[in-house]
C-alpha cells in the first residue's frame, strides 16, 4: 500500500443484503484494530441500465431506503467492533456503485465488499461489483464471504498467506504479519511450488533438491517478518500442487486469506485470470488483496 493510504478509512459497501451486512461487521473490526475511520457506502443507481427518469418521489423514497440501510449496517458495525468503537460516517451516492468505489478507493486504506449482494448493489457483488474491486481498485481489498471472522471461535483461527518466493508477496506478508499480531492469532505461510497439474520426470533425489530448495526460499521470505513480529507464531507449508487448491484447502481453518495481487512462479496470474478468480469466488473466509507499491 501507499503511503497515501495509511491515514485513509476503511471504506465498505453496502445494500441491505446479509453478505453486505457480514461485510460491514469485518470492515468495522478491522478498522478497530487499525484505529481508523469506517466509511460505510450504499447506492440507489440501478446498475447495468441506463438514468431512469424518475421523480422526486422516488428518489427520496430510494434515499431513505439507503438510510435504512446504512443505519442497521452501523448497528451491525458498532456491535462487530466493540469498544472502543471507531469513527463511523455513513454515505447514500446515486452513482454506480462501482464506479464509485473505484474512484473513493483512491483515498482510502482499505475497501471491503460482499461476495454477492441485492437490493441497491443488485445482482450480485461477486459476478460484478467484487471483480471490479479485486481487479482495479487503487488500495487492498478484502472480499467478505458467508463467514465475517468476527465471531469468537473463527476470531481464534491463524490468517493464511500465499507466498510466492519473489517480491511480488512481499506486501502480502507484510500484511498478514500485521494482521496476525494485532488479532494475536499465529500465521500459516504457504507456498505452492508448482502451478502444474502434469508430474515431472525426476528421480527422488531430483524432487528431495527441489524441494529442499524451496523451503530455504521461503524460509528466506519469512526470517525478516518472523524477527520484526516476534510474537507471530508461524506454521510453514510447502506444497507441490496448484496454488488456489492448496489455499484453498488451508483456508478452512483460517479467519483470512491474504495474498497479492498478482504473482509469479506458484501464483502466476493471481487475481489477472482463473487461480485468482477461483480463491476470491470460493474460499468461505475473507479474502484480503494486498497492491504493491508503485
Amino acid at each position: 500500500m501507499t503511503d497515501r493510504h495509511r491515514e485513509g478509512a476503511v471504506l465498505a459497501a453496502v445494500d441491505g443484503s446479509t453478505t453486505g451486512y457480514r461485510a460491514a461487521a469485518w470492515a468495522a473490526a478491522e478498522a478497530a484494530l487499525h484505529e481508523r475511520r469506517l466509511h460505510l457506502v450504499t447506492s440507489t443507481a440501478i446498475p447495468g441500465r441506463p438514468e431512469p427518469a424518475i421523480t422526486g418521489d422516488a428518489i427520496g423514497l430510494l434515499h431513505r431506503d439507503g438510510e435504512r440501510i446504512l443505519g442497521e449496517a452501523s448497528r451491525v458495525a458498532r456491535v462487530a467492533a466493540g469498544e472502543p468503537t471507531p469513527q463511523i460516517t455513513t454515505e447514500v451516492t446515486d452513482e454506480p456503485i462501482i464506479e464509485h468505489l473505484i474512484e473513493r478507493s483512491r483515498d482510502v486504506w482499505m475497501l471491503v465488499v460482499g461476495s454477492r449482494g441485492l437490493g441497491a448493489i443488485r445482482r450480485g457483488l461477486l459476478g460484478s461489483v467484487s471483480a471490479a474491486a479485486t481487479q482495479h481498485a487503487h488500495c487492498a481489498v478484502t472480499v467478505v464471504h458467508n463467514v465475517s471472522a468476527t465471531d469468537a471461535v473463527t476470531a481464534a483461527l491463524p490468517i493464511l498467506v500465499g507466498v510466492d518466493g519473489t517480491e511480488n508477496s512481499v506486501p502480502a506478508l507484510e500484511a498478514a504479519f500485521d494482521e496476525a499480531s494485532r488479532r494475536k492469532v499465529g500465521l500459516v505461510a504457504l507456498h505452492a511450488w508448482s502451478d502444474i497439474s502434469s508430474e515431472l520426470q525426476l528421480t527422488v533425489e531430483g524432487w528431495v533438491r527441489i524441494r529442499e530448495s524451496e523451503d530455504a526460499l521461503l524460509a528466506e521470505n519469512l526470517a525478516g517478518f518472523a524477527e520484526r513480529y516476534p510474537d507471530v507464531e508461524v506454521r510453514r507449508v510447502l506444497v507441490y500442487h496448484r496454488p488456489v487448491r492448496s489455499l484453498l484447502d488451508e483456508a478452512e481453518n483460517a479467519q483470512l486469506v491474504v495474498v497479492g495481487s498478482h504473482g509469479r512462479g506458484g501464483f502466476a496470474g493471481m487475481l489477472l485470470g482463473s487461480t485468482g478468480a477461483a480463491l476470491v469466488q470460493s474460499a468461505d473466509c475473507p479474502v484480503m488483496i494486498v497492491r504493491r507499491s508503485p
